[in-house]
C-alpha cells in the first residue's frame, strides 16, 4: 500500500502542475479523511454549500447530515417534483461552492463528467463561486479518450446499478449507447480550463474514491 501511495503521489504532483496551466487549483492528499479536512478548508462553515450526487464524497464521510450541521446546505432532494428540483438547483447557482467529484480525470489534467439530466455539469461550467472537485486517484486514465470510456463503462455502468435504473448497462456492465428513459449519460462534459482563475478546485486522494 505504501508503494502504491508513492507512486500515486508521484503521478499526482504532474497532473497538478498541468492543472496550474488549465487555471485549476489543486492538492494532493494520502488519505479521505485529509481530503475532508482540505475541503472544509475551502469551504468554511456556515458558507452556503450545494452537491452533485457522488460515491467518492459519501466514502468520506460527506452525507445529508454532516453538511446540514456544518452549511447552509441547499439540497435538491428535498424537491418533491421534477419543477421543485430544478428550483433549488437554479437556487444552488447562487451558493459559495459546489461539491462534487468526476466519473474521469486525464494526466494532462483535464476533469470528464457523464450526466443524465444535467445538473452536475451545469454547475461545474457555471454559477457557484467555486467548484471542489474530490477525486481518488484510482479514476486517472493516460488520455482523453481512455477517459471518456471509464465514464462510460465503469462510472456509468455502477451508478445505474446503485440506482436501481433500468439500462442496458445496469445489467450487462457495459455501455451499449443506449437511448433508454433511465439513460444517464445524456450528456458528456470535459472541463479543459478554469474560464475564472482558481474557481476549480481539485483534491487528488491517493485512496480509491467512487467508482
Amino acid at each position: 500500500m505504501k508503494n502504491l501511495l508513492v507512486a500515486r503521489k508521484n503521478k499526482a504532483i504532474g497532473i497538478l502542475k498541468k492543472m496550474e496551466k488549465r487555471n485549476f487549483i489543486g492538492v494532493y492528499v494520502d488519505t479521505k479523511e485529509e481530503a475532508l479536512k482540505q475541503l472544509m478548508e475551502w469551504a468554511p462553515k456556515g458558507s452556503s454549500i450545494t452537491m452533485g450526487g457522488s460515491m467518492s464524497l459519501s466514502q468520506m464521510g460527506v452525507t445529508q447530515e454532516f453538511l446540514n450541521e456544518h452549511y447552509d446546505f441547499i439540497d435538491r432532494n428535498l424537491g418533491n417534483t421534477f419543477e421543485e428540483k430544478r428550483e433549488l438547483i437554479a437556487k444552488g447557482m447562487l451558493a459559495d461552492t459546489f461539491l462534487t467529484s468526476v466519473n474521469a480525470l486525464t494526466q494532462e489534467g483535464e476533469l470528464v463528467n457523464i450526466d443524465g439530466v444535467g445538473n452536475r455539469v451545469a454547475l461545474m461550467a457555471y454559477g457557484p463561486s467555486q467548484v471542489v472537485v474530490v477525486a481518488g486517484m484510482n479514476k486517472v486514465e493516460k488520455t482523453l479518450e481512455a477517459a471518456i470510456d471509464r465514464a462510460r463503462n465503469v462510472a456509468a455502468p455502477a451508478n445505474t446499478v446503485r440506482l436501481n435504473l433500468k439500462t442496458p448497462c445496469s445489467s450487462m456492465g457495459i455501455c451499449f449507447d443506449c437511448h433508454s428513459d433511465d439513460c444517464i449519460c445524456a450528456s458528456t462534459v470535459v472541463t479543459r480550463h478554469s474560464k475564472f482563475p482558481g474557481r476549480i478546485k481539485v483534491i487528488l486522494v491517493g485512496e480509491d474514491l467512487g467508482y
